[in-house]
């Protein structure tokens, strides 16, 4: 069974690169970067295969949130609302190490968050030294001035997702006033240098109607646009649980983003409703992990459990964390039958298992 789930995964890994690289058709240098790149990810996924015969389970993908820093104050950021204490956040050195580790592991995507990534400009000093990882990096846009456009062109394993909220009332509400018409400009600068970028849409229950409109997705196609996550809320914050969808809008999403990927070039994924091909939630190990700035190993971005460092000792070493295994083995508790995070909404037997491996 877990075989079978990993070749569907890795297929899935497999399917997107291609649509990437079809995406990418009016960018022949961003094409055949996309199509060497597949070599690499076929390596990446025996890498995988290889440790999982030796007990070790490594997934494709590392989400790394390099920093707690950000230069806006969006309403209902997990991002801030997760992080209570402030202990030093890794050096980029160490972030270098641990990417060099993952991707001889067989890591295939880390996926650079925050915060507000760009506020640690070394980051892509970091990410140059690793051409065969490919670099999803989330940003609100606001820093991508000339040289960090300059600094994107040269890499094209950095995959630059700017993030809205919709059109601008739904994204300056959330994010602050001027922020969707920074975003715009952002978006223009990339299609200019010719830099294949993503946009990120979190959708809630307000602003579902926006956020499916064709009419957005087809202004961002125009404005360059090849990639859309399409993030499910998830309620960081108290009193904000009237904000996730209602199970008739996330069954939409899903329709809506398969039915773009039918008809149009750019990639277009659904988190985490697209997990339910997979047997639900992906977290601790099943297809990707989460370290936090500190270093923390942890199952989710939206569970900020951890019983292990990366600090402390090597990634593989981490991997073998306990809480992780206790989750794996417990998969049928993460079932995504009601919508948004089934880690998030079972955050206390998460948190439980967590004091349990403390004992």
């Amino acid at each position: 069974m877990t075989t079978d789930f990993l070749g569907r995964f890795d297929a899935q890994v497999a399917r997107v690169f291609r649509y990437a690289a079809r995406a990418a058709w009016k960018n022949p240098r961003q094409a055949v970067f996309f199509a060497r790149i597949q070599a690499a990810q076929s390596r990446s996924a025996r890498l995988r295969d290889q440790q999982r015969e030796r007990g070790v389970q490594v997934p494709p993908l590392v989400i790394a949130s390099i920093t707690n820093r950000c230069n806006l104050h969006c309403r209902g950021c997990y991002a801030r609302a997760r992080h209570g204490t402030r202990r030093p956040e890794l050096t980029d050195e160490r972030w270098a190490d641990l990417f060099g580790q993952a991707q001889e592991l067989g890591v295939s995507v880390i996926m650079i968050a925050g915060g507000e990534p760009l506020m640690r400009p070394g980051i892509l000093d970091v990410t140059r030294m690793f051409p065969g990882l490919i670099f999803p990096l989330f940003t609100n846009g606001l820093l991508l001035d000339d040289s960090v456009i300059a600094r994107f062109r040269s890499q094209p394993q950095v995959i630059p997702v700017l993030s809205v909220e919709g059109w601008e009332p739904e994204t300056d509400t959330r994010r602050g006033e001027g922020v969707f018409e920074a975003v715009a400009a952002a978006a223009e600068k990339l299609r200019r240098a010719g830099i294949f970028f993503g946009a990120s849409l979190t959708v809630t229950r307000r602003n579902f109607e926006a956020v499916t409109a064709e009419g957005l997705v087809q202004a961002l196609i125009g404005n360059g646009c090849s990639l859309f996550i399409f993030v499910e809320y998830t309620p960081a914050e108290p009193g904000t649980e009237d904000l996730t969808l209602l199970p008739a809008q996330r069954h939409k999403l899903v329709e809506f983003s398969e039915g773009l990927q039918k008809t149009a070039r750019p990639v277009f994924i659904v988190f985490p409703g697209d997990e339910e091909q997979f047997g639900g939630c992906l977290a601790a190990g099943r297809g990707f992990v989460h370290v936090g700035p500190d270093g923390s190993l942890e199952p989710c971005p939206f569970a900020p459990y951890s019983d292990t460092s990366v600090a402390e000792k090597p990634f593989k070493e981490a991997l073998a964390s306990h809480l992780l295994k206790a989750i794996r083995d417990n998969h049928a508790q993460l079932k995504e039958t009601r919508g948004g995070c089934a880690l998030w909404r079972r955050r206390e037997w998460v948190e439980g298992l967590a004091k349990k491996q403390e004992r």
